[in-house]
């Protein structure tokens, strides 16, 4: 059995490129806004503890949009 060679970010076409860089900036970008949304919302608009929304924020997309779907009241 051969060895997977593993793809470097040099070896993609000038469009994966783009749009590994896009989807990596959306994704900082909604995680940024949903910490920043929950650093300054108080506690009492928040579902839950604020300690566990900033944990599941940090997980790739799921957790920015779980937070603005289900993490915030009002």
């Amino acid at each position: 059995m051969t060895a997977r060679r593993r793809r470097k970010f040099r070896d993609l076409t000038p469009g994966q490129q783009t749009l590994v860089l896009t989807l990596a900036a959306v994704q900082l970008s909604l995680a940024a806004t949903a910490w920043t949304d929950l650093a300054r919302r108080p506690a009492d608009r928040v579902a839950g503890s604020k300690a566990k929304w900033a944990a599941i924020i940090a997980v790739n997309w799921i957790g920015p949009i779980t937070y603005f779907r289900r993490g915030r009241i009002g």
